[in-house]
């Protein structure tokens, strides 16, 4: 019942989102809105505050490469698969990736990693390597795509983390952890204020999002994409993870963490950045919603075969 527990509040405010968005309680352009103000302002508050409280010594190193591996290989199958599989264009398969292998190790991994693994000492890892490597591989496709007319250049390439707040706020918050220095009073505070409302409005604008007409496409190549990305990350990154976990020959603990982190569904920055982006949307909403509510099998197994 605890393992239920933490996933009724992300469906409770998805559902509130969809139901505000129908009863037009706040107007046609919310789920854009609520998802730029959680890309520009409460997301990177939430990354700089967790980011610079994790301490970056005591990694462990091979749990983290076995996750890694497993998110290496799905995301480049989902990116794979949206080109070969669905014809998507090259500015949609990042998002396919993303959706395919990048976990909610934020919101519902907190919980679910206090209630399964007893601490989140190996999460905040997680969230180190997706926001500061996995994040930025995502991200300087998207930029591309934005404008075709620039040519890709190490300086362009280089210049990212400052024209994207999320990669900017991660990497402050690595260099104040490092140099162990925090924020002033006033400054924490309002950042944490900020940042407590990154989850809840990612989610209502998530919520928001799934009440838009479909797109015009044929509902079984719909149901085809989201069944290989739904199957990608729920099936293939945690069974990926536990192989990667035994060639590495991980302790029992290690190998649950590293599994239960992978078997995590899909971020819904996922859909904040596609929307921040204007592609792949659609994708991303389903696949955040439906991952979400099929990922409790998948760490209730995991629970069960190696806790």
């Amino acid at each position: 019942m605890s393992l239920v527990s933490a996933f009724v509040p992300i469906w409770i405010l998805t559902a509130v989102g969809y139901t505000a968005c129908r009863r037009g309680l706040l107007g046609a352009a919310a789920a854009s809105v609520l998802g730029r103000f959680v890309f520009h302002l409460a997301m990177p508050a939430a990354l700089f505050l967790a980011l610079s409280r994790t301490p970056l010594a005591g990694f462990a190193g091979r749990s983290l490469l076995a996750f890694a591996a497993s998110t290496v290989a799905v995301v480049g199958l989902g990116w794979a698969g949206a080109s070969r599989l669905f014809g998507r264009e090259p500015g949609e398969r990042p998002i396919w990736g993303m959706a395919a292998g990048y976990v909610n190790s934020a919101n519902l991994g907190i919980p679910i990693a206090t209630q399964i693994l007893g601490d989140v000492s190996f999460l905040a890892e997680v969230v180190l390597l997706q926001v500061l490597v996995v994040t930025p591989v995502i991200l300087v496709p998207l930029d591309r795509h934005r404008d075709p007319t620039a040519r890709v250049r190490v300086r362009r390439i280089a210049s990212l983390p400052v024209r994207n707040p999320v990669i900017l706020a991660s990497l402050l918050g690595v260099a104040c952890s490092a140099a162990g220095l925090r924020p002033p009073a006033a400054v924490g505070a309002s950042l944490t204020l900020l940042s407590g409302a990154a989850v809840p409005a990612a989610l209502v604008a998530l919520g928001a999002s799934l009440h838009r007409p479909a797109p015009s496409r044929a509902a079984p190549a719909e149901w085809a994409e989201l069944a290989v990305i739904t199957a990608l990350k729920l099936v293939a990154q945690p069974v990926l993870a536990y192989a990667a976990g035994l060639a590495l020959h991980l302790s029992a603990p290690q190998l649950l963490a590293v599994v239960v982190c992978a078997g995590l569904p899909t971020a819904q920055n996922t859909f904040i950045y596609s929307q921040e982006y204007g592609v792949g949307e659609a994708v991303a909403n389903r696949a955040v919603a439906v991952t979400t509510t099929l990922s409790l099998a998948t760490l209730a197994a995991a629970a069960a075969l190696l806790g």
